[in-house]
């Protein structure tokens, strides 16, 4: 199911996957507050697996650039460039299966 398109996606729907992404965690909780926002699907989809991920970089990112410390966070940088990845993605009109957190969000219910 990985990268296949899903339907009804507008350009704003995918810019808005793309920039959460981008800007994860911030755009994520921005998007959870609009209400029009947050409730199309191809936007939910991404923006909990965005949020999730984000999460995700701030806590493993964190502690890999403190133990590698000499990467001089370069461990935070591939995550963070990994989700852009993901972002362009997300902004071509594919859904992104990210392993593990796709799953998880899936059984929370969130996406």
């Amino acid at each position: 199911m990985e990268n296949q398109p899903m339907m009804e996606a507008t350009s704003d729907d995918k810019l808005w996957a793309l920039l959460a992404y981008v800007f994860t965690p911030l755009v994520p909780i921005i998007i959870l507050l609009m209400q029009d926002k947050k409730d199309r699907p191809f936007i939910r989809a991404h923006n909990a697996q965005a949020l999730v991920w984000g999460i995700f970089n701030l806590v493993g990112g964190t502690i890999l650039s403190s133990v590698l410390f000499f990467c001089f966070g370069l461990p935070s940088i591939i995550i963070w460039a990994i989700g852009v990845y993901w972002g362009f993605q997300a902004y071509n009109g594919k859904y992104v299966e990210i392993p593990v957190v796709t799953n998880f969000v899936k059984n929370q219910g969130w996406a």
